[in-house]
């Protein structure tokens, strides 16, 4: 989720070197205390988000209740409220700190307000908050398995919370079964993937950048889970098509850092390969991710104008049992 504005390689002159040293000195403490502000604001939406859910568990509003009737108490299931908003708030930094990084590492729009150096640290502290989001929506979502199951002892209870939302393959229930394991890997990628920018000079420029380019992986995994396991968004309503609506810009933008790259060994040309500037595969491969970016972006436009976008009826009468019925009854 971190990103580093990368000279031209076709002359472009470098930054100075003052500037090169600056950039080196950024330490991932210097970016904990500069992202408190935001994580701040990061909270409050949180909260802001907690209390419409609550709201809407209480009115019978709510898709959750839907899904899941036993939950109509809001007062008792607060804690699951509360890692749905935590959720939504990483979904939504998750978001914006992929749009920042696609229009940083390519090649920079003018309209962009900022400084290079001031939107280079806003990106990294947004993705630093989307990290610490994510992980506050796993630990919450186990801290209420850990109250859910009242009939088994402290230790096996909190065994249960802990490998059902943190051991790949350990929730055994519903589409959890597969929503909860792509949640974990969304988390277990971006961890590595967002902090490995702060040990780059040990590891090399190149092997980092080659590695983040994978982030874009973290993002349609986390997009992926929503979509499966939201509740929120299960059924084909004006919530779950405003969440497809939000990546077409995601898209567009990947269709873009891909057909205009700022670095010359990653653009197409069809002498390119011919001459030995790029071997015959990895030509073939950049082409293929150009036609895969825009196919994203016309299938899309497809689900969002069809409505055809994977989401469910909802039922006449609610489910009778809970997906998820605690151990021991």
């Amino acid at each position: 989720m971190l990103s580093e504005t990368t000279p031209d390689d076709e002359g472009t002159p470098e930054p100075p070197a003052r500037d090169r040293r600056a950039a080196d000195r950024v330490t991932l403490r210097a970016d904990l205390w500069a992202m408190l502000p935001e994580a701040g604001v990061a909270f409050a939406v949180t909260a802001a988000v907690f209390v419409l859910l609550y709201v809407r568990v209480e009115s019978g509003d709510s898709a959750t209740v839907a899904v899941m009737p036993f939950m109509a108490d809001a007062g008792t299931y607060w804690m699951y409220l509360l890692s749905q908003a935590f959720g939504w708030s990483a979904l939504l930094w998750a978001w914006g700190t992929v749009m920042l990084g696609l229009l940083l590492s390519g090649q920079r729009p003018a309209w962009l307000p900022g400084s290079p150096q001031a939107l280079e640290r806003w990106h990294r502290t947004t993705s630093l908050t989307t990290m610490a989001l994510m992980f506050a929506h796993a630990l919450m979502f186990a801290a209420e398995l850990v109250r859910y199951e009242a009939a088994l002892g402290w230790a096996e209870r909190l065994w249960v919370g802990f490998a059902d939302s943190f051991v790949p393959g350990w929730y055994d229930s519903g589409t959890g079964r597969i929503a909860i394991p792509i949640g974990q890997g969304a988390l277990y990628l971006a961890i590595p993937l967002g902090l490995l920018f702060y040990v780059r000079h040990r590891i090399g420029a190149n092997t980092w950048r080659r590695l983040h380019r994978f982030v874009i992986v973290v993002y349609v995994l986390s997009v992926w889970h929503t979509l499966l396991y939201g509740t929120n968004v299960w059924y084909g309503e004006w919530p779950r098509t405003v969440l497809w609506l939000l990546q077409l810009p995601v898209a567009v933008l990947l269709v873009v850092r891909l057909t205009r790259p700022a670095r010359r060994a990653e653009r197409l040309s069809p002498s390119g390969w011919r001459s030995g500037r790029a071997s015959m595969p990895g030509w073939a491969l950049r082409a293929a991710g150009r036609v895969a970016a825009a196919a994203v972006v016309l299938g899309l436009v497809a689900v969002v104008a069809s409505g055809h976008d994977g989401g469910r009826e909802r039922p006449a009468e609610a489910p009778s049992t809970a997906p998820h019925a605690p151990e021991g009854e």
